[in-house]
């Protein structure tokens, strides 16, 4: 039972980091753009928070609490952000190849990311050295009334705010895009810049607006990975690419549905745990589950593309730049 549970929580926790990097780019690409450099962004969440709340808690021998919240937070979002309109900038307004621009900040990020990183490293006194204590208690903390509820205290309550403030952030996105107008007017734009265009609806400033914000919100991933996940250090392993690779491959697997993404996280959290309660498994079998979550979204992609359904698929000019005609 307790390998269990430790399953689940572990899960929700592999998820949050997941479910913020698909939320962001859901955003992105309801404007139709196909931003694939999501783990940089994640990485640049990472380290800026990182940095932020390293040299305001080594410049404070006592820290406030709600002070390393907001530094580390909006440093993340910012640099995050900042990432977004880099892209924006290459793919909306000088019309580059979003594929190639997206790998390109991808790399570009995580080169940023690591570089910063050992310079912290060494900083702190060598590799490993890095600790941020009392950001990453702040960010881990629980209403000790409600996570001491046994079970229930112990699966629904026990994790850090970003834990809830990621289905949070993927119910509002779901209701913005469905029930307002400027959602709508994003959608449009995503389908069919030009006839949006037409419409009267600028285009422009939805893309730029869609791609900066979805890349903060992705941005919060690698934040919660670095603050939550590994306590407030930092790791130059790589995982945080592939965290960002696989927020890509939720992204489909939740049909473009930011309400899809909080379920399809924690599966996809599940099915990348799993060993943790099969026993007698070697390294090789532990690397055949990790691989999962990528062949269930494979699968998806394949029946979704059977069924034909136009609500299951991709906005019409994803990864499309937008000529406007002179008139």
């Amino acid at each position: 039972m307790d390998q269990l549970i430790r399953l689940l929580q572990s899960s929700i926790c592999f998820g949050t980091v997941i479910m913020y990097g698909a939320i962001g780019e859901i955003l992105t690409e309801k404007s139709g753009n196909l931003n694939l450099g999501v783990p940089g962004i994640m990485y640049l969440g990472g380290i800026s928070g990182l940095a932020a709340s390293f040299f305001y808690e080594f410049n404070n021998p006592n820290p406030s609490a709600i002070v390393c919240l907001l530094v580390s937070f909006l440093a993340a979002f910012a640099a995050s952000a900042l990432g977004g309109l880099l892209y924006s900038f290459l793919t909306i307004t000088l019309r580059a190849n979003q594929n190639v621009t997206g790998l390109t900040l991808t790399i570009f990020g995580g080169g940023v990311a690591n570089f910063f990183g050992g310079s912290l490293n060494t900083m702190a006194g060598g590799v490993g050295q890095i600790s941020v204590a009392a950001t990453s208690a702040a960010y881990r903390a629980t209403i000790p009334a409600l996570s001491g509820l046994g079970l229930p205290g112990k699966l629904f309550f026990s994790y850090g705010f970003m834990v809830y403030l990621a289905i949070v952030v993927a119910v509002v996105l779901h209701w913005f895009l469905n029930h307002t107008r400027q959602g709508l007017n994003l959608r449009a734009v995503g389908e069919n810049p030009a006839t949006a265009d037409a419409a009267g609806i600028n285009v422009i400033r939805n893309k730029y607006l869609a791609t900066c914000i979805g890349a903060g919100i992705s941005g919060m991933g690698g934040l919660y990975y670095t603050m939550d996940y590994i306590k407030g250090t930092w790791a130059s392993d790589g995982t945080i690419e592939s965290l960002g690779w696989l927020a890509v491959a939720l992204v489909i697997f939740a049909t473009w549905r930011s309400v899809n993404a909080i379920w399809g996280s924690y599966l996809f959290g599940f099915l990348f745990w799993a060993y943790l309660i099969i026993p007698n498994l070697g390294r090789k079998d532990i690397e055949l589950f990790k691989m999962l979550p990528y062949l269930v979204t494979i699968a998806v992609l394949i029946f979704i593309s059977l069924r034909k359904k136009r609500e299951n698929h991709p906005p019409a000019s994803l990864g499309l730049s937008y000529f406007r005609e002179e008139r």
